[in-house]
């Protein structure tokens, strides 16, 4: 993650630097972190020896050989690295000289390798430097010809396959949520994640794969494990055979968990340190040692040049290939609303690792995982529904970029989120517009009283206001005036049911008093109308048409105050497209998304 980061962004956030302890540790001591940390390595170990603990020696043997397979994840590596190195040589392509200087020397030195590289006698040697100078300066090249925004671009995708976060991602979006319950309250109230179907099912093959091949994940797919096996392929600790004592009986290969063949000819780039091998072995020739092994090593992972270089270049081809919908321009999705101090997409994207630890921590449940309403690249990223969860983004809350491993969501203070003391000036953080639809409306469309999104609205002073309009209630007959008795009319016509007509929102009109205003019903009973005042006692007469009007409270969105929380259309009693949606709008980590006038 961090090295995945450090290659999109040019830069480390502060909280990753703690994974250059794993790294140290791997050049000391080889995959110690694979076979004695990762969570899901032990998950995946403890699933395997359950599914062949009662195999016999031959089929165990045959489960725990190498396969030219397990190069994949070395593949996968690089194409992951490849998609975040795009933006590399923008960095280095900014408008400091120093930076000029920095890439003409790198072509200059690049160029004089080529150069010697000619006069190198092994043939192999000699086209592997030839091909990584080529690359080296057309990439230069391509940097200085071109601005960057397409043939440059960069995206961290390493957390859809990295242990980690697809194992936080995994349990905390799936797994939970399942147990989530009366008896088991693991979060209140019981969590919704659209999209745990692709989650879930990604989790569980990886799990049970492990039934035909022991830590199929970590042999064949991992990436993180394809990175400890190049760094600690030479560690100073290893394992490996004493000179003499091996009788060939192969119960080290038995036990093997990653499928390095200690028996023979040790791959040490795969081996995990499970030290089962040490236990198996009945003559102690197995040992953890700085020696190498006596019966030889294979250090480097089995990774021929053309398929690091069609990894590499697949990697660098797919993010520009995907930007060609300009998700991330011109055609960006504004129902791709991101959590509060989320930063600008491109960034964003360069930062994200998918892992889920903002949507857990939601107390509201309205962080979700993406589908592709980003785009490929955007998959399983954080986006805000809004119709989900207990309400909307809260105001007070800013816990998901407080805990974002990645600063993708940059931590925010609550002032900042506010726009109070020293972020007065720029006001609160905006996440969207809320947008009215007035075909699906009640008030507009269908003349339903509703103001539950402006009574609702949590920012002062408020961001949704209300026009006021009359409109008159169709009946199924004409109502003509009988008499009237102080604020009592009786009337001749269809009943008027009281639990709709007397809520505070009808009133009535008389024809021959049009410079009168509509008067609020009060009441309905078996003596007719009760109205708040009477002021038609002198101009109404017996027989006089009374009109029945709808006051309605038309609401109406100022978008230089809507924050776009969401609670608006949270709460709107329209429960299947809702009538105001947030949309992102005007959100102020884009300056290209402003509603302009």
């Amino acid at each position: 993650m961090g090295l995945g980061s450090l290659i999109a962004t040019g830069s480390l956030y502060a909280g990753l630097l703690w994974g250059l302890l794993t790294l140290i540790l791997t050049i000391l001591l080889g995959r110690v972190f694979c076979g004695w940390i990762c969570p899901f390595g032990a998950l995946h170990q403890a699933v395997g020896w359950l599914a062949n603990r009662r195999h016999k020696a031959a089929a165990r043997m045959a489960a725990n050989r190498y396969r030219p397979a397990q190069r994949f994840k070395y593949a996968l590596l690089v194409f992951l690295l490849g998609a975040a190195a795009g933006s590399l040589v923008r960095h280095l392509l900014d408008l400091s000289v120093e930076s000029t200087i920095v890439v003409v020397v790198i072509a200059a030195v690049s160029l004089l390798c080529g150069v010697a590289a000619l006069w190198v006698r092994n043939a192999i040697w000699r086209d592997r430097i030839l091909s990584l100078v080529v690359f080296i300066i057309g990439w230069v090249i391509t940097g200085f010809l071109t601005d960057g925004s397409r043939l440059l671009a960069a995206s961290l995708q390493t957390g859809l396959l990295d242990p980690i976060p697809l194992f936080y991602r995994s349990v905390n979006l799936t797994l939970l949520p399942l147990a989530d319950g009366p008896s088991i309250p693991l979060a209140s109230p019981g969590r919704l994640y659209p999209g745990s179907l692709a989650i879930g099912l990604l989790f569980w093959v990886a799990v049970l794969l492990n039934l035909r091949i022991p830590r199929f994940y970590c042999r064949f797919v991992c990436p993180l494990g394809a990175l400890f096996g190049v760094v600690g392929k030479n560690a100073i600790y290893r394992m490996g055979q004493k000179a003499e004592g091996c009788t060939a009986c192969g119960a080290c290969n038995q036990a093997c968990e990653g499928a390095c063949e200690p028996a023979t000819t040790i791959r040490t780039a795969e081996c995990l340190l499970c030290m089962n091998c040490l236990n198996a072995c009945r003559h102690d020739v197995m040992g953890y040692r700085h020696q190498p092994s006596a019966a030889g090593e294979i250090a480097g992972p089995d990774l021929s040049k053309r398929e690091f270089t069609t990894a590499l270049v697949a990697g660098l081809a797919a993010v520009p290939l995907a930007r060609l919908a300009g998700k991330t321009g011109e055609n960006w999705n504004p129902a791709v609303i991101r959590p509060p101090g989320a930063l600008p997409e491109e960034m964003f994207l360069q930062r994200c690792i998918k892992c889920g630890q903002c949507m857990r921590i939601c107390p509201t449940n309205v962080i979700h995982p993406a589908a592709l309403q980003a785009g490929i690249e955007g998959i399983w990223t954080p986006i805000l529904n809004f119709r989900m969860g207990t309400s909307g983004c809260q105001r007070g809350c800013i816990a998901c970029g407080n805990l974002c491993p990645t600063a993708a969501i940059r931590p925010i203070s609550l002032d900042e989120r506010l726009g109070r003391g020293d972020f007065a000036d720029r006001g609160p953080i905006r996440i969207g517009t809320a947008f009215v639809d007035r075909g699906r409306c009640l008030p507009w469309a269908m003349d339903r009283p509703c103001i539950v999104c402006q009574e609702n609205c949590p920012v002062s002073p408020k961001a949704i206001v209300t026009r006021e309009a009359f409109q008159p209630v169709r009946l199924g007959g004409a109502l003509h005036l009988i008499d009237m008795k102080d604020r009592q009319l009786r009337f001749d016509g269809p009943a008027l049911p009281a639990e709709r007509f007397a809520t505070g929102d009808y009133f009535v009109t008389m024809a021959n008093s049009d410079a009168i205003p509509p008067v609020r019903i009060v009441d309905i009973g078996p003596g007719g109308i009760t109205l708040a005042e009477n002021p038609f006692a002198v101009a109404a007469h017996p027989g006089d048409r009374i009109t029945v009007q709808v006051r309605l409270q038309l609401p109406v969105v100022n978008p230089a105050v809507c924050i776009g929380c969401g609670v608006c259309e949270h709460e709107c009693p329209v429960k299947g497209r809702r009538a105001i949606r947030v949309s992102a709008e005007n959100e102020t980590r884009d300056r290209r998304h402003r509603l302009s006038l």
